[in-house]
């Protein structure tokens, strides 16, 4: 029988880590085949772990430790992923995966950044009421921000709609065409409320991260549009990943600052001083 805080010879039951495995800031994509794609970004290196849909390196960016952890598709796997990186050190975490665009401005291979997200999902609801908010950190936001800005890329800022269903819980028929009344407006409704992108985890790790005290944020690539029927796979992956990367670099850079003047918040006056 496991214990309510399951190991297997002092490694975390799902993702086989372990102290000291992962770094304190981790990037999460939900396909395990694009970590050791974000990995080889890095200026060194390693494999920590293979387990199910989980898989984690650890290495360094620009001096700063880096790990990176696959959660699967969906918040279920995604809220096992963030409970066991906790449980090994980890406190920022920054989701970056594909999205769909629900607004015709945001082109296909730009970047959005989650400001928040509409929980769709049925995993964060195990852990808070629905009207506890799913929202990122702020010092996540701008870390994002400055470094697609510092990278010269093109990114959006808004809320986000997180689901566990890519099919009817996206607005999309079903097979044989099944679609529930709720979802045929879906896509409007949420567009009309100005909710700009669909993705699968971002609400989870937000929630999550909020309830533990922990940091979060999300930058996804582009590569569906819902108003125009675009799509093209993997447009905007590689910049997403500089992204992250250079966010990561940014917070450490933040949180060095914070702790030499005795600071619990970035905030921009830190800059100047």
């Amino acid at each position: 029988m496991l214990s309510e805080k399951p190991t297997v010879s002092g490694k975390q039951y799902h993702l086989m880590v372990g102290e000291g495995d992962v770094a304190r800031y981790v990037l999460l994509p939900g396909d395990p085949e694009r970590v050791p794609r974000i990995a080889k970004t890095w200026d060194k290196y390693w494999h920590v772990a293979t387990h199910r849909e989980y898989v984690t390196y650890t290495g360094e960016y620009r001096g700063v430790r880096i790990s990176a952890t696959s959660t699967g598709i969906g918040g279920p796997s995604t809220a096992i992923a963030i409970e066991e990186l906790l449980r090994v050190g980890a406190d920022t975490f920054i989701r970056v995966g594909t999205t769909g665009s629900l607004r015709r401005e945001i082109g296909i291979g730009d970047l959005v950044i989650s400001a928040a997200a509409v929980r769709l999902d049925g995993a964060s609801k195990a852990y808070i009421f629905p009207e506890y908010p799913a929202v990122a950190s702020y010092e996540v936001i701008l870390a994002l921000i400055e470094a697609a800005e510092s990278l010269g890329t093109r990114y959006h800022v808004g809320i986000t709609a997180s689901t566990d269903s890519f099919y009817v819980g996206q607005g999309r028929p079903g097979y044989k065409d099944y679609m529930p009344p709720w979802s045929k407006d879906l896509v409007k409704m949420l567009r009309d409320a100005n909710v700009v992108n669909f993705e699968m985890e971002a609400a989870t790790i937000f929630t999550l991260s909020n309830i533990y005290g922990a940091r979060a944020g999300a930058v996804c690539a582009v590569i569906a549009n819902r108003e125009t029927g675009e799509f093209i796979p993997d447009a905007g992956v590689d910049t997403m990943i500089r992204v992250a990367n250079e966010a990561v670099r940014i917070l450490s850079e933040w949180d060095s600052m914070k702790q030499r003047f005795g600071k619990n918040y970035f905030y921009p006056g830190i800059l100047r001083r």
